[in-house]
């Protein structure tokens, strides 16, 4: 066995782990499991399922990866948990495998800060460098776009989408889309406003944040109706594409979008 891995670890011979993982004390590491190179594993952590791991990962101790998702439907199918490079998965984080009813796969991107207690339900698809800070829930079938930020103990309805550049305030309860760049707060969540601050650290010009401002009072606060609002932002959205991310979001938003 591995320097890297402790004595005490519990791995199947079927399970694929690169030479350079770590794996600590107590781990369980399932049969149909895959963890890429330079992944850390801490103590008391459970990966099962069929679930993939990329590269230079870091998981904390107590989280369970890969289990059967929490579906009455489930019967047992092979479905999987995807997992990106460099993420940060802390303490008893719960990340479920997907089911037959979609696409029989959860997926978490690269560059994610998963803070503890946060739960991922089957079938969601997290993109890139989110942030789910302590206790953040997401029920099944939850889309996250890239950049998302969810404040502690935010809840989010199952189908749900969250737009990229999106933010959640603490113990927001999310029961339809959030539009991207757009900030939700309250139980039931409501727009207010966007987050003009991150989106200049991520290298958003001047004039497209004043774009994006424009778009979001055009949306929320001059009284209009959906499809007005929607004729105006396509029409500031053939100026900037930063606009039309959020006119493109809007006509997919399934379950209506937050108002």
């Amino acid at each position: 066995m591995s320097s890297l891995i402790h004595p005490s670890a519990v791995i199947h011979p079927g399970a694929r782990i690169a030479a350079d993982v770590s794996i600590g004390a107590y781990a369980v590491i399932g049969e149909h499991v895959t963890i890429g190179a330079g992944s850390q594993i801490g103590p008391h952590v459970v990966i099962e399922g069929v679930t993939s791991i990329g590269a230079q990962n870091r998981i904390f101790q107590f989280a369970s990866i890969g289990a059967a998702p929490q579906d009455k439907k489930y019967a047992g199918e092979p479905t999987r948990l995807e997992i990106g490079d460099r993420n940060t998965i802390r303490e008893f984080c719960t990340l479920n495998t997907g089911t037959v009813q979609d696409g029989g796969v959860t997926h978490l991107g690269n560059d994610n800060w998963i803070m503890a207690y946060v739960h991922v339900a089957h079938d969601c698809m997290i993109g890139n460098n989110t942030i789910l800070a302590n206790n953040a829930t997401l029920a099944g079938h939850v889309h996250l776009g890239d950049w998302v930020f969810l404040g502690g103990f935010t809840t989010i309805h199952q189908f749900c989408k969250v737009g990229a550049h999106a933010m959640t305030a603490f113990t927001a309860a999310v029961s339809q889309d959030v539009p991207p760049y757009v900030t939700a707060a309250g139980n039931r969540a409501k727009p207010a406003g966007i987050n003009s601050e991150g989106l200049r650290r991520r290298g958003f010009s001047s004039d497209a944040i004043a774009a994006i401002k424009r778009a979001y009072k055009t949306l929320y606060r001059q009284g209009l109706s959906l499809d007005e609002a929607r004729q105006q932002l396509a029409e500031q959205g053939q100026q900037f594409a930063e606009v039309q991310l959020l006119v493109d979001f809007i006509a997919s938003a399934d379950r209506g979008i937050i108002r």
